[in-house]
């Protein structure tokens, strides 16, 4: 932010110079800048941050260790206190002007909170499995989120939620089938989704937006179906061109920052990359990898423009495309130095592709959304 704050300044200075703009507009912009630079994060509040997720760490791993030789009223007071500490300290220090680090301490409590749930249970034996107690550890952490309006405790309490999942369908690995899976999740990201508007936490909106994309494919596994992985792909197609033909009111309602495109694609290109893989065999993979291939250049052109981390994906996912091709079409036709032969021919034309596409939209995009 510092130094684009201050190539800003020189050219609100040079504006001002050359009568462009007149003193009191000057003094304005200067003033929404520094209003702006002080917002945004200092190496000492990321510094902060991640001492807080290490002590956390730390914390819940000696949680886990038991602590037999410490008793356990002063296990459990121990733990209340650390909660009582962080929520209070952190209310004081986001009150007098540290809120990153107060952040920080409320991300202490928060693992404190979790701790005293896996530690009660195991002190009293207490019925229930580890997933219902990372449910119920993302639950309070969603409410703590609410009553603090707090940005990063929601993008904690998503992260316990994928953590859910994961534990979930772990614990019934073996037994690993549809009524086995944790389908509640998505209701529980609803929720986490109208409330990161509440704590204005556009990175917890983005990180909901990603899970899903990665529940439907665990869907599609555990189920084998292609229809997941078809609805994924449609309503994915269906969110990218809402992003890009009508930008401004549908970000109105999302507020991912214009970023809406970028997720759809991502979302396309997984659920026709699960197409591929389920037709792999069949006569209609090479038809799906054509719509693939159309899909991504009809990225670049509606939304390359405006996004260079869209071009990127559309990049990457272009480059995954032809070796899915090629490992499907043309494996029996050549051998060891043929697949070298093809993939250098396959870097070279994707090279070509990006800079002949970069050339025709850098002009236009310097200032764009990245």
């Amino acid at each position: 932010m510092a130094s684009y704050s201050s190539k800003v300044r020189q050219d609100i200075a040079r504006w001002t110079e050359t009568g462009m703009i007149d003193a009191a507009t000057a003094q304005a912009m200067i003033r929404d800048i520094d209003s702006r630079e002080r917002r945004s994060l200092s190496f000492g509040s990321i510094l902060a941050m991640m001492a807080a997720l290490l002590f956390a760490t730390a914390l819940l791993i000696l949680v886990a260790a038991n602590w037999e030789l410490i008793p356990r009223l002063a296990r459990v007071v121990s733990l209340f206190a650390v909660i009582l500490a962080g929520y209070v300290g952190g209310a004081l220090l986001k009150t007098r002007g540290h809120p990153m680090i107060g952040e920080a301490l409320w991300i202490v409590a928060v693992a404190a909170f979790g701790g005293s749930i896996a530690l009660v249970g195991q002190m009293y034996h207490l019925s229930g499995d580890e997933s219902s107690a990372m449910l119920t550890w993302c639950a309070g952490t969603a409410l703590a989120a609410a009553v603090l309006r707090s940005n990063p405790l929601t993008v904690a309490a998503v992260g316990i939620a994928d953590a859910w999942v994961f534990i979930k369908l772990s614990n019934g690995f073996n037994l690993f089938r549809s009524f086995d899976f944790p389908h509640m999740f998505v209701a529980v990201v609803a929720v986490l989704f109208g409330l990161s508007y509440w704590t204005r936490s556009q990175p917890a909106r983005h990180l909901i937006i990603l899970s899903l994309i990665a529940y439907a494919v665990l869907v599609a596994v555990d189920n084998g179906l292609p229809g997941v992985s078809f609805a994924l792909a449609a309503i994915s197609a269906v969110l990218f061109l809402a992003g890009v033909l009508a930008r401004e009111p549908v970000d109105r309602i999302v507020q991912l920052g214009g970023r809406l495109p970028l997720h759809g694609l991502i979302g396309f290109l997984t659920g026709m990359a699960l197409i591929q893989f389920e037709l792999s065999d069949s006569g209609l993979f090479v038809p799906v990898a054509a719509i693939a291939l159309a899909g991504i250049a009809a990225a670049i052109v509606l939304g390359g423009r405006e996004s260079r981390r869209l071009r990127w994906v559309a990049y990457l996912g272009f480059a995954f495309e032809l070796c899915f091709i090629y490992a499907e079409t043309m494996q029996t036709m050549l051998g060891t130095a043929g697949f070298f032969l093809a993939a250098a021919v396959i870097l070279g034309i994707l090279a070509i592709v990006i800079i002949r596409v970069e050339k025709r939209l850098r002009p236009a995009s310097e200032g764009a959304v990245s």
